[in-house]
């Protein structure tokens, strides 16, 4: 069955040679439809026929927000934490451990649920393709079942055993590195695509990080990077050296961490939710742009530094604090995202991409920064069908 979608008053295809601009913007479009992916797009005008339609009613069609960084696997929650830090008060309650013993103590059956949960509630934000990583287990097993669970719900997996030191290697640190990059990789390799490791100080230095990055490599598995998010280290310089797919919070960066993403193809993956949520410096994203760096956006998702799936809201926060276009934003929310998972059939509606695109209670794609706290999306197509 072949799905046209028309009526469409302003489309972002992502694609330049398809229309006007950096998001190739189409008015008075149509989009057809054939099973999961996209067969023809162009003037509504000239649209093919369809076995069904769907009427956008003048609406803006974009793609489907490429979320690239998300923590979903997790138990319990942090709002005692988020309280104390807004409230100026200490907080001495662990932090990531926090989080780490709660996902120990939880069952699969209650992992699963709260992971599906915000994938649920990703999705309904206009979220159809989400990275989720590992991190709050640190052992063997939890690390194990956690990107199990996280494999039900999407292909783009990431073991990142090495979030923090836990508790019971703190007089260790290097043993902690060789389990991470040894057995614990090993058993998790056959549910991962990714590996990322935190390089930042009170986590992993460079010499850690390389380590299990380079483990990880002769695993198979495609590399990530935490890096300077806190202070300038040498996370990113690292990534970039090593051809990471991506180097995610790039908070402060020296001048040499900007010239080493302008030479190679490294994203950088910008988390605005985790600044506005910590009351922290945000990242200068347009000197990233300026300097020729592909800029993504992603939620980072978690409990503790940036509660919130909406795509939309980290959009908005980059258009309003960091200074991007709202141009620039859509596509780092889109197309930039399938670049930090090296993907080229999601964030783009051409023919032959996967066919995930969201219909925008709005005549304009500006809206998205225009109205920032509200959810705009009236229809979700995942892989063609509502959701």
């Amino acid at each position: 069955m072949t799905l046209l979608v028309t009526g469409i008053g302003e489309l972002v295809t992502n694609d330049p040679d398809a229309g006007a601009g950096l998001l190739g913007l189409v008015p008075d479009a149509a989009v057809l439809i054939d099973g999961d992916r996209v067969a023809w797009v162009g003037p509504a005008a000239s649209a093919p026929a369809g076995d069904e339609r769907l009427d956008a009613g003048g609406a803006a069609v974009i793609p489907g927000f490429v979320d690239s960084h998300a923590h979903l696997v997790f138990a319990g929650d942090r709002s005692a934490e988020f309280e104390a830090r807004m409230t100026g008060e200490p907080y001495t309650g662990g932090g990531i451990r926090t989080t780490v013993a709660a996902t120990r103590a939880a069952t699969d059956a209650e992992l699963r649920a709260n992971a599906r949960r915000l994938l649920r509630e990703a999705r309904r934000q206009g979220t159809t393709t989400m990275e989720i990583k590992s991190g709050y287990g640190l052992t063997v097993a939890d690390e194990l079942r956690c990107l199990r669970i996280a494999r039900e719900l999407t292909d783009e997996t990431t073991f990142l055993g090495a979030h923090v030191i836990p508790a019971d290697f703190q007089d260790r640190p290097d043993d902690y590195v060789e389990l991470v990059s040894g057995s614990m990789l090993a058993a998790v390799t056959p549910y991962a695509k990714w590996v990322d490791v935190f390089c930042e100080r009170g986590a992993f230095d460079g010499d850690q990080a390389r380590a299990i990055l380079t483990a990880g490599a002769k695993a198979g598995l495609g590399l990530r990077v935490h890096a300077s998010q806190l202070a300038a280290g040498p996370g990113v310089r690292l990534a970039v050296e090593l051809g990471a797919a991506s180097a995610d919070h790039c908070t402060h960066l020296t001048g040499a961490d900007v010239d080493a993403l302008a030479g190679g193809d490294t994203v950088a993956t910008l988390l605005p939710g985790a600044e506005f949520s910590t009351r922290s410096p945000y990242p200068d994203a347009r000197r990233l742009l300026d300097a020729g760096v592909t800029v993504a956006l992603a939620s980072d998702c978690n409990p503790g530094s940036s509660y919130t799936s909406s795509m939309s809201f980290a959009l908005a926060l980059a258009v309003r604090e960091m200074r991007m276009t709202p141009a620039e934003a859509l596509w780092a929310a889109t197309a930039g995202g399938a670049r930090a998972l090296r993907r080229d059939d999601v964030g783009v509606l051409r023919p032959g991409a996967r066919a995930d695109l969201v219909v925008l209670d709005a005549p304009s794609y500006l809206h998205l920064a225009y109205r920032p706290g509200v959810t705009l999306t009236t229809t979700v197509l995942h892989n063609g069908v509502p959701s």
